[in-house]
């Protein structure tokens, strides 16, 4: 059946398709950036000009779907139907199957190099872990599959009436996940990345490797042997964590004896860097040589491009990370003067905001957004679900898939993908 739309060029139609055909297709034509209207239309036009006929589609369990279509296309594709002695819902089947067949799924681009965040502020509890995780997971999602994405309502909202702008916050969207083989690295000697993962940390041995010490050149094995992968559908495989080790707290002192010190962290994850698109390093709260190796890896390479790789500054709505923000971008600063190297930030994130909080807050949060370069990238909430999360030892947007934080983490994604 038909009726008419609002479009004066489309009519509205209304047929079945099988549940697993409709998300096959909601998936695809996302990943293509094509309304599923168009998908159905050149489908039907595809199928109309078949000059052979297709292997049957399954279309048990078959309910109501409808969409639109050019005027006159349906009464086109109910002749072809009836002329090869097909019910309709298995034409419709078949028009959708040959444009799933004639549109793959896009591969995930991969870049040359990893592309290197570095997670960092001095000041400790201002949640770096948390977003250091999350958006590892963000990246790491099924690209075959949808996952609800919006940048945090308070964070729009504040950004339109200062920019004097109209618009609405944005919506909730079903996007596909952006598919990156990501490697979470636990810097940070309170280990608190390994064990909101849920994983065990290394243990400070002498005989046993670690990290820092393939940093400092004592190691005696493969790095790759120390990798832990996430094991969780939602990732794939493509989520994996370097756990943490308390000889961390000892790594500063090491890194004193060794010659070109800002390189160690580079030299010591050379070796893994062909197996993933993303690494995201989980920074100490200080500012001593193990930051300063942290910030190198991060500087942009010789082809790499602008803003690929670079320190992301976790912040709080509040006084005293503005005094740790300054005495971080002062030590990015003489690195990259020191050493004559290119370091893009790749931007501020605002971490646990609440606006119950008042004046402090919201006055706090404008100060950031008024930086500018670099700017805030994502105000994340101080909500319950990451607490949760960690209680449980659960990747958060395994806890919490359609959680305020979870569409955020994964708005912070794309932002800087």
């Amino acid at each position: 059946m038909s009726s008419p739309a609002t479009s004066s060029d489309r009519e509205k139609v209304v047929s079945k398709l099988p549940g697993w055909l409709r998300q096959n297709l909601k998936v695809r034509a996302a990943q293509h950036g094509v309304d599923i209207q168009t998908a159905v239309e050149k489908g039907i036009t595809a199928w109309i000009a078949l000059a052979s006929a297709r292997d049957t589609v399954d279309t048990a369990g078959a309910d109501s779907f409808s969409t639109f279509l050019p005027h006159g296309q349906w009464d086109a594709f109910r002749q072809a139907a009836s002329d090869r002695g097909l019910p309709l819902t298995q034409g419709l089947a078949q028009s959708v199957q040959l444009w799933l067949e004639k549109n793959p799924a896009p591969t995930v681009e991969r870049p040359t190099h990893p592309r290197r965040r570095i997670v960092c502020n001095q000041k400790g509890g201002v949640g770096k872990t948390a977003v250091t995780a999350g958006l590892g997971e963000a990246l790491a999602e099924d690209p075959d599959a949808l996952h609800p994405v919006r940048i945090s309502k308070h964070f729009a909202a504040l950004l339109a009436e200062t920019q004097q702008q109209a618009e609405d916050p944005l919506d909730v969207e079903d996007l596909p996940g952006l598919g990156r083989r990501t490697l979470l690295i636990d810097f940070d000697p309170q280990r608190h990345l390994t064990s909101q993962l849920g994983q065990e940390e290394i243990p400070m041995a002498s005989e046993v490797d670690s990290l820092n010490k393939h940093m400092t050149g004592e190691a005696k094995g493969d790095i790759r042997d120390l990798i832990v992968p996430i094991a969780d559908d939602r990732y794939g495989g493509r989520l994996d964590l370097l756990p943490g080790c308390q000889d961390g707290f000892l790594l500063d002192v090491a890194l004193s004896k060794v010659r070109f010190r800002e390189a160690a962290l580079e030299r010591a994850l050379a070796p893994i860097e062909p197996l993933y698109d993303e690494i995201i390093v989980d920074c100490p709260p200080s500012l001593g040589l193990s930051m300063d190796a942290a910030i190198y890896y991060g500087r942009r390479r010789e082809d790499e491009a602008p803003g690929s790789s670079g320190p992301l500054i976790v912040v709080q709505a509040e006084d005293s990370s503005a005094d740790a923000y300054d005495l971080l971008v002062t030590q990015i600063e003489d690195l990259r003067n020191d050493m004559g190297v290119n370091i893009d930030y790749l931007g501020i994130v605002v971490n646990l905001y609440d606006p119950r909080r008042g004046f402090i807050a919201t006055s706090s949060l404008q100060a950031w957004i008024d930086i500018k370069d670099p700017k805030v990238v994502a105000v994340i909430g101080d909500l319950t679900d990451q607490r949760k999360a960690v209680r449980l030892k659960q990747p958060l947007l395994s806890f919490a898939p359609r959680g305020e934080q979870a569409v955020t983490m994964r708005a912070l994604a794309r932002e800087i993908a």
